[in-house]
């Protein structure tokens, strides 16, 4: 039998986030939060629980977005189990995805950088390639 590329959890978790993306935005409309969205899903070996990151459009918003969330976490849950078939539907934990945040601050730091200490980027042989067609 040919071994698996990826585990249950895994599968499970991307479904996940692509119902709770829908049932988070839709709860984002209802109740007027700050505009989030669902950046990533984990979930626990048991499928009890799910650690659901969010990413804030407005940096400054996402402790109050996420803040929300925790409180509003039964009732997604419940639209949740709605949404998918599983006998168990895992507990929600919402949390603040700050890379997207931490991103942002390397590239302006980045773009700060006087051009003389910039690297230019290595010119690989599909470049040279495509410059002696022309």
């Amino acid at each position: 039998m040919a071994k698996k590329s990826f585990h249950r959890t895994d599968r499970v978790a991307s479904q996940l986030r692509r119902d709770l993306g829908l049932i988070v935005h839709a709860a984002v409309r209802e109740h007027g939060l700050p505009s989030v969205s669902v950046s990533d899903v984990e979930i626990t070996r048991d499928m009890a629980h799910a650690n659901v990151y969010v990413t804030a459009l407005l940096g400054d918003k996402g402790p109050v977005a996420v803040k929300a969330l925790k409180e509003l976490a039964p009732q997604l849950r419940y639209k949740l189990a709605q949404a998918v078939r599983m006998r168990h539907v895992p507990e929600l934990h919402f949390m603040y995805d700050d890379s997207v945040d931490k991103g942002e601050k390397i590239d302006a730091l980045l773009r700060e950088l006087p051009e003389s200490d910039r690297v230019a980027p290595k010119e690989t042989d599909a470049d040279s390639d495509a410059e002696s067609n022309q």
